[in-house]
Formats: structure tokens, sequence, C-alpha cells
């Protein structure tokens, strides 16, 4: 299943006033007549995530900048990912990183025969789900554990997601 996201809105989905660089943003991909839609708001608009959505995250508006900050090469998130895999404490880092991965299609969700669509992923540890992902750049397969980061570390992983994420300016 290949999921298409559009690039964020240029305005915010409540008060349409413009985003500029510097300004945090909220974003969430909703479930809306059978289409996975993403809306963009400002931090102050922000009323949490709305019924039907499927995942939501914060940023920050980046700095157009003409050269200087890059994406990171795919394989040098693939090898950080994989490097991720046996340490426990960084399963929300991996999981965003994941996330970024299968929207830049890097990454795919994994067809299990007999399995539809709607059913990507296992319960583990009782709470937790792991999804199953599949690269076809390295024709291997992942398991990752759907583990979101709790409030008081948003910040901090936001920053560490993105050093990784960037390369060539600040991190």
């Amino acid at each position: 299943m290949d999921l298409k996201i559009q690039r964020p809105s240029p305005t915010c989905k409540k008060s349409g006033s413009e985003f500029k660089a510097g300004d945090v943003m909220f974003s969430a991909l909703v479930r809306e007549e059978g289409k996975l839609l993403r809306y963009d708001w400002s931090h102050g608009e922000w009323a949490g995530a709305p019924d039907e959505t499927l995942a939501w995250w914060r940023s920050v508006v980046p700095e157009q900048e003409d050269g200087g900050v890059s994406l990171a090469p795919i394989e040098a998130l693939l090898d950080t990912l994989e490097s991720l895999a046996d340490q426990p404490e960084e399963a929300s880092l991996r999981y965003l990183l994941a996330l970024q991965l299968l929207r830049r299609k890097v990454l795919r969700f994994a067809d299990s025969p007999g399995q539809d669509e709607t059913e990507s992923s296992e319960t583990c540890d009782g709470e937790n789900e792991v999804v199953s992902l599949v690269c076809r750049r390295r024709d291997c397969s992942y398991e990752v554990v759907a583990v979101m980061p709790k409030a008081e570390d948003y910040a901090a992983l936001e920053e560490r997601l993105a050093s990784l994420l960037w390369s060539g300016g600040e991190s």
C-alpha cells in the first residue's frame, strides 16, 4: 500500500494565516471519505487531533535557504534505522524515523498473504504495536515498534529527528 500524502499547506487550516519560517505548526493525517488527508494548523489554533486521525506531529517551518541545508542521504537514514533496532530506549525516535522513511516512499507497509490493507500491524507487549515495513532499496524488511513519545519528550525528539533528517546546517 502506497500512501500519498500532500506537502504541508502554506496556510493554517483554521485561521488561514500564512506559515513563516520558524513558526511552530501541527499536522495530522486524517481519514475522510476513504482518503487520507493532511491538515496543518498554527500552534495557536491547534486544539488537538481531530476524530479519525491516523497520526499527528509537531514541527517547525524551516528556513528557506539557498544551499547549506540538505536532506540527509537515504542510505544514512536506513543505517540509523537499523542501528536503533537494538536500543529499546530509542524506540520513539526509531518509530518517528520509520514514519519519515515511509512518507518519503523509501519504506512501504509489508503486505501479508490474507491480510487486508487495514491490518498493517500486530499487537506487541499488550500496548504497543509492531509495524511491518519493507525496503525495496535494500531488499529487506523491518519490524518497528510503534512507540508514541511522551509529551515531555517532544521537543528533544523533534530536535534529534531534525538533526538526523537534515545535514549541512547547525543541528
